[in-house]
């Protein structure tokens, strides 16, 4: 049984992870223990449907001696977590090593990658796209044919340049021939949201029903997400993915942001999947996604930023005064509610009256109106004394023992410290 195909014809969502593979185009290298950890995080999200929900790309077997054992180690050591995929060329020799790697393990699968532009035929396998494609196909009938349980999916790169109706015709035929999914990859990163709809209805209806289609959209017009939106608008219920957004260039849809923009809002998943979706077999554990996110940027050096979304360092913090007194005015959600992250002040130089209160008090001091006042001016002064928004916890605390130790012998608490 393929359960990648099982989950997306029952219009379940499934998440082709590529921070492992992909994400070693962004220049980071994630160890195998690593990775078997980051499947096993990435499984549990969905609890015992993890390897219904998650194909777990866990290398390129081919690169080298330890790129193959460490996609060997998470095959076999997170078979129960996710369904594990070496991906390969499409050669029959690649096709032979990727399949050892993952032989043997629960829901393996391998991924072949075949060209489907006429530009990217000529540069990787130095012929036009039909003679490409129809390589690409006997390359497919024998790996299904070696595979003795492995399933076999397709990946068509450069598809959106390519002829749409030859990539129908041999989307097609690769499923006939035993294929289990089929990759649409957006490979140079330049679509818009009308051209990723109108590629995939003209496959997808192109190709046949029994097809099974995959988006893979990259992010260098900053359109990862809303051309991943775009795909699962057609029907697509597969949609490749990346921790932090990492792959080559300027990456591809983050795994954090998607997944939970579908999960969150059974609202806005139903106006992206259609007013009938049930996209999960298990609804995920949102609750998780900020560890995982802080234990990737660890392991590959890739920052959280202040800004990133859904897992940044400004998700549920509160800097002025009106978010702070009616914080669900000013948020489209709970972060304590969905991710599990409560709300944090912090002070900088747009606090109010009420934020510094707020912060004082959490640093076990109770100023006065005087003081408050007082404080206020210095932590404005520091600030763009400093060229700093933020002004930290532990520099705060010190001045407010200063002040209030200067409050109670009566001493000039003016004088810049």
């Amino acid at each position: 049984m393929d359960a990648v195909r099982e989950s997306a014809r029952a219009g379940r969502m499934v998440f082709f992870e590529e921070s492992a593979r992909d994400g070693a185009q962004a220049k980071t290298l994630m160890s195998a223990d690593f990775r078997v950890r980051l499947a096993r995080e990435q499984g549990a999200v969905f609890g015992t449907d993890g390897p219904r929900h998650v194909v777990f790309a866990a290398g390129f077997p081919s690169v080298c001696a330890q790129e193959f054992e460490a996609t060997r180690q998470v095959a076999l050591e997170a078979q129960e977590s996710v369904s594990p995929a070496a991906i390969c060329r499409g050669t029959t020799a690649d096709v032979r090593l990727a399949l050892s790697a993952v032989r043997g393990a629960a829901h393996a699968r391998v991924m072949v990658i075949v060209a489907a532009s006429e530009a990217t035929a000529r540069a990787l396998v130095h012929c036009g796209a039909r003679t490409a494609l129809a390589q690409g196909l006997q390359v497919v009938k024998e790996a299904v044919d070696l595979a003795d349980g492995v399933a076999v999916d397709v990946c068509l790169v450069d598809a959106p340049r390519a002829d749409h109706a030859l990539v129908a015709e041999y989307a097609g035929a690769m499923t006939a021939e035993g294929a289990g999914t089929i990759v649409l990859a957006d490979t140079v990163g330049d679509l818009l949201p009308g051209r990723t709809r109108e590629l995939f209805t003209r496959v997808a209806a192109g190709a046949g029903p029994d097809v099974v289609l995959v988006s893979h959209l990259h992010n260098d017009l900053g359109l990862g997400l809303a051309n991943t939106l775009a795909a699962l608008e057609t029907g697509v219920r597969v949609a490749a993915c990346s921790w932090l957004g990492m792959a080559e260039r300027s990456g591809m849809v983050a795994t954090e942001q998607v997944l939970f923009l579908l999960a969150h809002d059974p609202a806005k998943a139903a106006q992206v999947l259609g007013a009938d979706c049930r996209p999960w077999w298990t609804a995920p554990d949102l609750t998780r996604l900020p560890g995982i996110a802080r234990m990737v940027s660890a392991e590959t050096g890739v920052p959280l930023t202040v800004t990133t979304p859904i897992v940044g360092t400004g998700v549920a913090t509160i800097s002025t005064g009106t978010p702070f007194t009616h914080p669900r005015t000013f948020q489209p959600y709970d972060p304590e509610q969905h991710l599990g992250l409560p709300a944090t002040v912090v002070l900088t130089h747009l606090a109010s009256a009420r934020v510094l209160h707020a912060v004082a008090e959490r640093l076990g001091h109770h100023l006065d109106p005087a003081q408050t006042r007082t404080a206020l001016a210095w932590v404005k002064d520091r600030a763009y004394r400093l060229g700093r928004a933020v002004v930290a916890d532990s520099d705060f605390a010190a001045y407010l023992d200063g002040l209030t130790s200067a409050h109670a012998t009566g001493t000039d608490t003016h004088a810049r410290p």
